[in-house]
């Protein structure tokens, strides 16, 4: 049986039950964090929940008992009543209580985390790379609440519905500037001439964990700068990063391809400090 820790009760999938007044449910009001659990440890725990706080200071949550330190003990008790204390992919989610709208937003948030088993290969270089294409006709705004990662994911689940009519492994997304500023699932590094450059989270993407891993790690030196749709085509090698998959090369888009020779080295670099 596979449980769920609803507000701290460790629960049968079956058996959860969200009121169906919940700012969830009604106006996706909520923050998600995926993470990686490896040895009864949550890989970058730190980022995670520094993200987590500060969109929730963001979003005007209202008071609430929630601490890194309580919210790492349900995470890895609920992996554990799941057998999956040596491995596991995480979902946390936080989401704001019932009321009225809008004087009610942000007020009494619960969480729910869920388990799932990963494939083990996600800890490995993927050798084939990512075949990848960039969806059309959706374009996010680069406002103050682009970096955060919400429960609004519809952009993303229009974009990926793309990537699975052409066949792509994913999709990149564009900012109402026409920029390529993230996948459906990661964000987006490229290397031209030797050096590392990455959308800065002003042009709208995701504030990414394996993102701000990447950039402090030592050796790796990135710069931050939009990424247009020529610098894509002249890029000698671009990557994906995500929590749980860590550096994905990029193989192709469209008609052009990728090598990923610095790209290794990258993920040597990280694939240490996990």
């Amino acid at each position: 049986m596979h449980y769920i820790n609803y507000n701290g009760q460790l629960m049968a999938v079956g058996d959860i039950s969200i009121p169906s007044g919940s700012h969830m449910l009604r106006y996706g009001f909520g923050l998600f964090e995926t993470m990686l659990v490896r040895d009864g440890v949550i890989v970058r725990a730190a980022y995670h929940w520094e993200r987590l706080f500060a969109g929730m200071r963001q979003l005007q949550f209202g008071a609430h008992p929630f601490t890194p330190q309580q919210l790492t003990a349900e995470v890895l008790r609920c992996a554990q009543r799941n057998g999956m204390e040596r491995f596991a992919r995480v979902r946390l989610q936080v989401y704001a209580g019932t009321g009225g709208f809008p004087e009610g937003i942000g007020q009494s948030p619960g969480f729910f985390i869920a388990c799932q088993a990963p494939d083990p290969h996600i800890l490995t270089w993927h050798e084939p790379g990512l075949v990848m294409g960039i969806a059309e006709g959706l374009y996010k705004s680069n406002d103050t609440l682009a970096n955060l990662k919400t429960t609004g994911m519809i952009r993303y689940i229009m974009a990926a519905q793309q990537a699975r009519h052409h066949n792509w492994d994913d999709a990149f997304v564009l900012n109402t500037q026409g920029h390529i500023i993230e996948s459906t699932i990661a964000n987006v590094f490229w290397i031209k001439d030797g050096a590392v450059y990455t959308p800065p989270l002003s042009e709208g993407c995701i504030a990414g964990v394996m993102r701000r891993s990447i950039m402090d790690t030592p050796g790796i030196t990135v710069t931050e700068q939009p990424l247009t749709r020529s610098l894509l085509h002249t890029a000698d090698e671009v990557f994906l990063t995500n929590a749980i998959r860590g550096v994905r090369w990029v193989r192709s888009c469209g008609g052009n391809t990728y090598v990923s020779h610095k790209t290794r080295e990258i993920y040597r670099l990280v694939s240490g400090n996990q």
